[in-house]
């Protein structure tokens, strides 16, 4: 069992940055490809990053390509999300997931929030224009 807990979000003005930190534990965290995904009001849930147990791969959303980073710290148990130059459109419920499977090379696995295993609670980033 993994346990997640994002943290990080808050309200930002266009333009702005933020990092969001989701820590885990109950299983051993490098052994795991993580993912976050955001969902605003009335839409699904859509992927946004993942990474992989090393940090070496990553691949991001079109949306967010160029303006958001994924990375993790294998010591520490917590993957982050450094998210720049934020638009109103980032505005969301953002949540950190993770992927027990070893590393696939279907660029779209990641993308499908039911191919991950467990789930954090969610942190709200809120875009002000």
């Amino acid at each position: 069992q993994v346990q997640l807990v994002e943290s990080g979000g808050g309200l930002v003005q266009h333009g702005d940055s933020l990092r969001l930190s989701c820590a885990a534990s109950g299983r051993t965290f490098s052994s795991l490809t993580m993912g976050w995904f955001r969902q605003a009001p009335g839409k699904e849930r859509e992927f946004v990053a993942t990474i992989s147990w090393s940090g070496g791969r990553t691949s991001y959303a079109d949306s967010v390509k160029g303006r958001f980073t994924i990375s993790r710290d294998n010591a520490k148990n917590t993957v982050y999300l450094q998210m720049n130059s934020l638009k109103p459109e980032d505005t969301a419920v953002y949540y950190c997931a993770a992927d027990r499977a070893p590393w696939s090379t279907n660029r779209y696995y990641y993308t499908v929030p039911s191919n991950y295993d467990y789930w954090g609670q969610g942190t709200q980033v809120t875009v002000s224009s």
